[in-house]
């Protein structure tokens, strides 16, 4: 089976059960601070999990681009990702356990769709605890549907449980399918710990609201969020054990073969770091992430240059990341479109400005292990303790040479070295750069934030961007954001810094729409006649065929509106609910785009 397929008949399915096909949200989430990239499927659709209706009904299915961060050095082996696509379908206050594990079921089954053997399947449920029931209702499903008491493990929250991400917010239990994936028959007995069972699918029933005070309230609304690894579910089902030896991976490795002259089943390592790092770095530049020293961007910088230092590795000297962007495009042909040309731009310019510093990086880099290994004394490091690299020297390659601290912690891992990152850290903060702490963060995850105050930044952001188009130009088109609950970040089409006179007509521009007191209007239609009607919006093609559109100061109809925008919400209803418009500062984001952060008072 090949990916397209997969991908087509689990839309396929779903769609037969009543299902509305939505495409794949942007790798950078509209309106969630709290983490850099889209993590999972449930991302997009947060404020429907929440109770918001959506446009296309309460049932929906769709293939999620994803990417995730938080296991970066675990790429390299057979079946680590940063980037994946996850296959979903989704019910919000519709149908819960009882259909959601026999659609499940069938789809798995079935010889219509995936004809799995039922005697290779095996489910776990949560066992339940202090804080909610042993899930009884999935555990007799499944028993109904044939799956015997032997192969149902009951797990407990550890395995069994999702959410909430933060802190507070929906979650509950879950019920994973795994296959069997060993040669022989598959064990009466499931043993969840025996690697020949592959986890492919995952049912969460969110039934449940977290409060602050620790305890679980029942959810007004229960929804249903399943995913389904692709990658993964193509490997087991073609009947092998290593997710880059599908035909998602296989264009990508047999290049890096040719270009190298090297086999992949020699350096597997290397090969998985270069496929999966390139294809994320496409996806996210297509999707705007400009390689950079500041979060989103400083993740694509960072898998972009240890995709170039495994190359290296490999004897690859030459320029060659652009060499993979038509690849991964003919991969996705049909699924995704691509813009190659703004892709193969960005990656051209940041490896030529890596590789310029590369070797240099490289052989101070071995004048380091040198030191350590030679005389057993680096810096803070004394006779008689295990060889170390500095805090002071690892943040000077990094400084210097573009080597982020993991990528140097990788290396010299292979060398028998220690890294002293806490050393790493305190020079990191000396220079006011990112901190590896504190970036980390970001990528935990978490629900978006619908607070209050982030609702009006998000709103103030629509208004500011009408500004700035009425004092600078036509020309001006958002092509980025970032809302928190402490201020807003635009980044906009423009070529030069604002003058002060120009920062002031845009404050004026926002605080005099403010105090006119004008009222948010929300209207529902489609993409192609949001636009008509002067509807900002970014990545026009990736909408589905209804959309959110969020006008001030009149209707999408209307001639008064100064400000109308294709946007997923959430908005407050009248301007005059924010207060003083600030801009705090202005700068440049990439070429010829500016980027301001402002703040309300």
């Amino acid at each position: 089976m090949t990916s397209n397929e997969l991908r087509q008949k689990f839309l396929d399915f779903f769609e037969e059960k009543g299902h509305k096909v939505i495409p794949s949200a942007s790798l950078v989430p509209e309106n969630d601070p709290s983490v850099l990239f889209t993590t999972a499927g449930m991302h997009p659709l947060v404020p429907y999990i929440m109770g918001e209706a959506h446009p296309k009904g309460k049932r929906l299915t769709d293939s999620q681009k994803c990417i995730r961060t938080d296991d970066i050095e675990e790429v390299g082996d057979k079946v680590h990702h940063t980037f994946f696509e996850m296959l979903g379908n989704w019910s919000f206050g519709d149908y819960f356990k009882e259909d959601a594990i026999k659609y499940s079921y069938e789809f798995l089954t079935d010889k219509k769709w995936l004809g799995i053997d039922k005697e290779k399947l095996a489910v776990t449920v949560f066992e339940g605890d202090k804080d909610a029931p042993f899930d009884e209702e999935s555990y007799n499903i499944w028993v109904s549907l044939g799956i015997s008491k032997g192969r149902i493990a009951k797990l407990g929250k550890k395995d069994n449980w999702w959410g909430p991400a933060g802190e507070t917010g929906p979650c509950g239990s879950d019920t994973e399918m795994f296959y069997w994936s060993g040669k022989e028959k598959a064990p009466e007995k499931f043993d969840p710990e025996d690697e020949r069972w592959v986890e492919i699918w995952n049912d969460v029933f969110m039934q449940y609201n977290k409060k602050a005070d620790g305890t679980f309230e029942p959810l007004k609304q229960k929804n249903v969020d399943t995913g389904m690894g692709l990658e993964r579910t193509l490997a087991v089902l073609n009947g092998v054990d290593d997710d880059y030896q599908t035909d998602l991976f296989l264009p990508i490795t047999q290049k890096v073969e040719e270009i190298s002259g090297k086999k992949y089943e020699e350096n597997k390592k290397e090969f998985c770091i270069i496929a999966d790092h390139l294809r994320a770095a496409v996806f996210a530049i297509d999707d705007g992430v400009v390689p950079s020293n500041k979060q989103a961007g400083y993740i694509i910088r960072r898998l972009i240059r240890r995709a170039i230092v495994k190359g290296h590795q490999l004897g690859i000297n030459e320029n060659f990341t652009v060499d993979f962007v038509d690849i991964v495009a003919k991969i996705y042909e049909g699924v995704y479109k691509l813009d190659t040309d703004t892709v193969k731009k960005e990656l051209q310019s940041e490896e030529e400005k890596f590789r310029k510093t590369l070797k240099l990086g490289l052989r101070m880099f071995e004048k380091t292990i040198g030191d350590a290994v030679g005389f057993g004394v680096v810096g803070s490091a004394v006779v008689g303790e295990e060889p170390k690299i500095t805090g002071k020297e690892s943040f000077d390659l990094y400084q210097t040479y573009g080597f982020p601290l993991e990528l140097t912690k990788e290396i010299a891992t292979e060398k028998g070295l220690k890294i002293d990152e806490k050393g790493f850290e305190e020079e990191f903060k000396k220079h006011q750069e990112l901190s590896r702490t504190a970036s980390a963060g970001m990528f935990k995850g978490g629900l978006a934030d619908n607070s209050e105050a982030s609702t009006k930044y998000h709103t103030a952001a629509h208004l500011l961007l009408a500004g700035l188009q009425d004092v600078l130009g036509d020309h001006v088109h958002q092509r980025g954001s970032n809302i928190t609950p402490e201020r807003l970040r635009l980044d906009f089409s423009h070529p030069d810094k604002l003058t002060d006179e120009e920062r002031k007509a845009v404050e004026d521009w926002v605080n005099d729409k403010i105090e006119k007191k004008l009222e948010v209007h929300l209207d529902e239609c489609d993409p192609k006649t949001a636009k008509s009607k002067g509807a900002e919006g970014e990545f026009i093609e990736k909408y589905g065929d209804r959309v959110k559109v969020y006008s001030i100061g009149g209707d999408l109809d209307s001639k008064d509106a100064i400000s109308k925008e294709i946007c997923g919400g959430p908005h407050i209803k009248n301007t005059s609910e924010l207060g003083h418009f600030r801009i705090k500062n202005e700068t440049s984001s990439s070429k010829g785009v500016r980027r301001i952060k402002a703040v309300l008072e």
